[in-house]
């Protein structure tokens, strides 16, 4: 891979991490928020709520936006949107004012998510796709490990507001880097329109094109099983399971390891199987990973749980890549589009999971796994229901 290469994986590494760090950096100040904003704890919770609607949103927007004016305008009109929403949310004074910020902050940063991903189908050969998002993941899993603790810290030596200002340094700086280190990996096209109707038939052919649905539900009911996991863990590993608060951080930075080992495993075994190959076994032993986690979890076998858990990441390790790549290799011209429709399910997906969890509390581990049983049969069940591989064969050689 040549170093021009390796930049614009560091820069479309950093944008996708900018996601993650806006969710976990400022979970740990939550009391303090709180507090400060003379509110409770659930109301601070729906700024969570309005980032996850507006990156599930943003998303369907911005994709036609790619397409239209090229990669490089749009994200760096999105990097200036997160910013300034990051500077507004540090100057909040009431709980709805943080929720209505946090709400532009993620239709800001969901472009830098859907713009990767496209710069990658744009860029790299569909023999590399899979590899490289498979480092944009260990990009990726690394910023939920850290960014509590740097949400912590933050927040016990200067206070709250200094989350928000951090990120939008942070932004800044990934401003900076895409003006100068991400080529325009494809030019605006005049004859993409944004009409209303015209952009809803547009998604209609992504939804048609064959296997992209298989694809992006198995995709889909991945990101669905670790956000089941994000949460009811808090619960099960400290009210159920006895884990001190820095007890559970160890462990959820194991678990994110995990993922992070997955995906990078995935690049090996690329270079003798197909992205096909691999989805589809992972996706199995995922369906027995399952299986055992509610066994063991019925039983109240603690470790046996958390070692599941870890295995239950791992695979994600393996799917979330290939997945992603199958569901977007088809696509060349309208890549914007497909990577924000892509994105929309995962995230949808991700919340009708973290929803039916706590729908389902009974004081008891089995809503956890169980919704993390039932997204690991979807995933297996839709990518076997793709009946025929699209045209190019995403298989790595042993080269590289």
């Amino acid at each position: 891979m040549s170093k021009k290469h390796r930049s614009i994986i560091l820069v479309l590494g950093a944008l996708t991490a900018l996601g993650p760090f806006s969710i976990d950096m400022y979970l740990p100040a939550f009391p303090v928020i709180a507090e400060a904003l003379h509110t409770d704890i659930a109301h601070v919770t729906l700024s969570l709520t309005s980032y996850f609607v507006g990156i599930s949103v943003g998303q369907l927007i911005c994709g036609p936006l790619l397409d239209r004016y090229g990669r490089k305008k749009p994200l760096i009109a999105g990097l200036v949107i997160y910013i300034l929403a990051a500077a507004g949310c540090a100057m909040v004074p009431g709980v709805w004012w943080l929720v209505g910020m946090r709400l532009l902050l993620a239709l800001g940063g969901c472009v830098g998510m859907v713009a990767g991903r496209a710069v990658v189908r744009d860029i790299f050969p569909a023999h590399e796709t899979a590899g490289v998002f498979s480092t944009l993941m260990l990009v990726m899993g690394i910023a939920p490990i850290i960014a509590p603790t740097v949400g912590g810290y933050v927040t016990a030596f200067m206070g709250w507001r200094w989350i928000f200002i951090v990120l939008a340094i942070i932004a800044l700086l990934m401003l900076l880097s895409v003006t100068r280190f991400l080529p325009e990996s494809k030019g605006a096209d005049d004859t993409v329109s944004l009409n209303l109707r015209t952009v809803s038939r547009q998604y209609a052919e992504v939804f048609r094109e064959r296997g992209f649905m298989g694809y992006a539900l198995a995709g889909g009911a991945a990101s669905g099983g670790m956000f089941a996991y994000i949460a009811g863990s808090p619960f099960v590993y400290m009210d159920l399971f006895g884990l001190s608060e820095q007890q559970y951080g160890w462990a959820f930075g194991a678990n994110a390891f995990g993922l992070i080992a997955g995906s990078q495993i995935n690049r090996v075994l690329l270079k003798r199987y197909t992205a096909v190959q691999i989805a589809v076994a992972m996706a199995g032993v995922l369906v027995l990973v399952a299986a055992g986690l509610t066994i063991t979890g019925i039983l109240a076998l603690k470790w046996l749980v958390m070692g599941l858990v870890w295995c239950f990441l791992v695979c994600l390790g393996f799917l979330n890549p290939n997945t992603t790549a199958m569901a977007l290799q088809p696509f060349s011209r309208t890549a914007g589009s497909a990577s924000a429709l892509l994105g929309a399910i995962q995230m949808v997906s991700g919340a009708l999971a973290s929803v039916a969890v706590s729908m389902l509390h009974n004081q008891t581990i089995v809503p956890m796994v169980s919704v993390m049983a039932g997204c690991a049969a979807i995933g297996l069940c839709s990518l076997l229901s793709v009946k025929k591989q699209p045209g190019i064969v995403l298989q790595t050689d042993a080269n590289g």
